[in-house]
């Protein structure tokens, strides 16, 4: 007999519950006649990381140097914010310095003119430097040391433009 209560009163207890679910959900849905919106309809946005430098724009009217992208291990620095930075010389911007946060790091950019670099104290480069007659230039850059590249090299003295710096320890 005690078995029988239990089980007539459970029942009741889960038939409140849901008419209690059931009153909710049609007393929200009337007062929000809107449609919904799935995620397949594209309504939401994408949360995925697309590499661009930050402030870049304002970096180019400023400097005359465009910062492409990259993972955010190779940054701007001011030259004189400290020693050991990435040096890279240009007859155009004189001279541009990086710092590498990080074991290694990637950025894509346009410095125009480039005619030498110095390493950072702890990570060596590599560099590719581009012009539009001639075959990309790769040239590995050594931790502290100065390093011809571009124009200063090329037996026609033309014009190259640094597009990559690669960093590692």
């Amino acid at each position: 007999m005690k078995l029988a209560r239990r089980i007539i009163a459970t029942g009741a207890a889960v038939a409140a519950c849901a008419a209690a679910v059931v009153a909710t959900t049609t007393s929200s849905h009337a007062s929000d006649p809107g449609p919904s919106v799935s995620v397949a309809d594209g309504q939401f946005d994408s949360a995925v990381e697309d590499f661009t430098y930050p402030g870049a724009d304002k970096i180019e009217k400023e400097k005359g140097i465009t910062l492409k992208r990259g993972d955010g291990h190779i940054v701007l620095a001011d030259c004189s914010s400290g020693t050991g930075l990435m040096e890279v010389w240009s007859r155009k911007n004189e001279k541009i310095c990086f710092r590498t946060t990080g074991a290694s790091g990637y950025l894509a950019l346009e410095i125009p003119s480039v005619h030498i670099i110095k390493g950072s104290s702890d990570h060596s480069a590599d560099v590719t430097l581009a012009t539009p007659k001639a075959k990309p230039q790769e040239v590995e850059v050594s931790k502290g040391q100065w390093t011809p590249v571009g124009e200063s090299v090329d037996p026609e003295g033309r014009e190259y433009v640094l597009v990559e710096i690669r960093t590692n320890k």
